[in-house]
């Protein structure tokens, strides 16, 4: 299975990232969303992130402006039909996923690889709506893409080896690493990632310290580069709370119980740096903690 054209739904954050690095590496890509300003908004942040890349010699102005010229967009999910691969990176809700993936079977070429970038949700599941679960897989990038090394490939139970082989070649032309994670929810970073965020919340929840005193902590106490909470907010508390969620729910294990803070959170519509508030303001110069 040789891959030449890639196709990807959603122009959010993952989806430009995605965008970018496949762009850089010589695919002809394709970037649908629903809106046309998010897909303008996703060209101009791609455009910007590539001359931040030529400013610190990471990359030529020769490569960005090949890689710029390698990115198409279109508001028609059908478009995508005859690309070689298809990345979906739209919300993480399942019924959302499983919406797009119903839209876009019928126009596909028999050979696409179709892949969801899910942090959490049954590959098996996302698949068996679909033609094609023998040419289905996890295709997890971490966030922000360009700069993160790691790409999670999650099987479904009906995966192929060509599907696998394939995927895994792709990893390396972009110049990125692969882990093989098998489907269980949220495979193995987030498996591991979230309820650690969720522990930190729970921290916070108990009063045991402060937004700054924990996040200072685990910077300083076990040399992360950023605390747990600040990671939080530029995740977006949405999609840990959605991760959590699919943890307590496929695992049935209370270890796993999303912390009534995080929800409130959420609730509130405080979801990050998305949203300019989360467990830290963003408004102003510099973030400030919200508790």
């Amino acid at each position: 299975m040789t891959v030449q054209t890639v196709g990807v739904i959603g122009a959010g954050q993952m989806g430009n990232g995605i965008a970018h690095v496949f762009a850089v590496a010589g695919y002809d890509v394709l970037l649908t969303d629903i809106s046309r300003d998010a897909l303008d908004k996703a060209i101009a942040l791609i455009d910007r992130n590539l001359e931040r890349q030529v400013s610190r010699d990471k990359i030529t102005a020769e490569v960005k402006a090949t890689a710029m010229g390698h990115i198409r967009t279109t508001l028609k999910l059908s478009d995508l039909g005859q690309c070689d691969l298809v990345i979906e990176a739209a919300t993480e809700r399942e019924t959302v996923k499983q919406a797009i993936f119903e839209d876009l079977v019928p126009h596909l070429k028999p050979e696409t690889i179709l892949t969801s970038n899910t942090s959490s949700i049954s590959i098996t599941r996302l698949a068996s709506r679909t033609d094609r679960p023998e040419k289905f897989m996890g295709f997890h990038f971490m966030n922000p893409v360009p700069v993160m090394q790691l790409v999670e490939l999650i099987r479904g139970i009906a995966t192929d080896e060509p599907t696998y082989k394939a995927l895994h070649a792709v990893v390396e032309k972009l110049g990125k690493t692969s882990a093989t994670a098998e489907d269980f929810p949220a495979f193995i970073v987030n498996r591991i990632l979230m309820p650690m965020i969720n522990e930190a919340v729970y921290t916070l929840y108990e009063g045991v310290g402060s937004v700054s005193s924990i996040d200072s902590a685990m910077k300083l106490g076990t040399n992360h580069p950023m605390g747990p909470l600040e990671l939080a907010d530029f995740i977006g508390l949405d999609t840990c709370l959605a991760i959590m969620n699919v943890l307590h729910d496929g695992l049935a294990d209370t270890k796993y119980r999303p912390c009534p803070l995080l929800t409130k959170y959420v609730e509130a519509g405080w979801l990050g740096r998305k949203t300019g508030r989360g467990f830290y303001d963003y408004r102003g110069e510099t973030p400030v903690p919200t508790r």
